[in-house]
């Protein structure tokens, strides 16, 4: 165990009060890929760039082209919870974590056994029709919506099926965003990791925080790492790895 590892097990084993703020990083070790790293899909060659494919305005004029490249790149619905996810979860169950704060809409938290997840920009696993609002959720029917031919059609009324995800151009959701702002303001520890805190207005969340520790696991710098008490440069789930949890 290295020293900023100890440091930040030292500062869990103090804490009574942890947030976890995360990104596509913790779920990069699955199998999923992120937009923005060397091998992300923003590095990636497509017709259009990727942040204006995941875009409303794309959704509602190039429907087809949204869901060709949505099916093959964001539904990675075989992803299993890696080291982070489940040392979350053992930490939420030891009643030190009370909250992630996650910008991914995979579900590996709520999998690997977290119960409040924040899910800032939504989730692939919950979906609706846009004009009746039927839900179609969990694994198995979104296995369905990307096994399905082309646009996925709501077998109700024929409306387009739509995941309840947050594309570009559109806003978050306000009971979400005070619960994290809630969970952040009262925690004594936050941890931040897998993300380069460069999306706003989620990055903007951290400011709110005023506890004791601020720990950053990231492979690459972020803008808070000058604030954080314990900065480590590696992957989270190997970090995570070698952390143990006692209540």
């Amino acid at each position: 165990m290295t020293e900023e590892i100890q440091k930040l097990q030292d500062a869990i084993n103090e804490s009574s009060y942890i947030v976890f703020f995360g990104g596509a990083g913790v779920s990069t070790e699955s199998g999923i890929p992120d937009f923005r790293s060397q091998d992300g899909l923003y590095h990636q060659k497509y017709k259009y760039p990727p942040e204006q494919i995941v875009s409303h305005t794309f959704l509602t004029r190039k429907t087809e082209e949204f869901y060709e490249f949505y099916k093959d790149k964001m539904l990675a619905l075989d992803a299993k919870p890696n080291a982070a996810h489940v040392k979350l979860a053992e930490m939420e169950a030891a009643g030190k974590l009370k909250a992630v704060v996650t910008q991914n809409i995979d579900g590996l938290h709520q999998a690997a056994g977290s119960r409040e997840v924040l899910e800032l920009h939504g989730s692939v696993l919950r979906n609706y029709c846009s004009k009746c609002h039927t839900r179609y959720d969990g694994v198995e029917e979104t296995k369905k919506i990307k096994a399905a031919e082309g646009v996925p059609k709501c077998p109700v009324c024929g409306g387009l099926i739509r995941p309840d995800v947050v594309l570009y151009e559109e806003g978050l959701d306000s009971s979400v965003i005070s619960r994290a702002v809630s969970h952040i303001s009262r925690a004594d520890m936050l941890i931040i990791g897998g993300t380069s805190l460069v999306v706003y207005p989620a990055a903007g969340f951290v400011d709110y925080f005023n506890g004791k520790h601020l720990a950053v696991i990231n492979m690459s710098e972020t803008a808070r790492s000058v604030r954080a008490d314990i900065v480590i440069r590696d992957r989270i789930g190997e970090v995570f790895s070698q952390i143990t949890v006692s209540k």
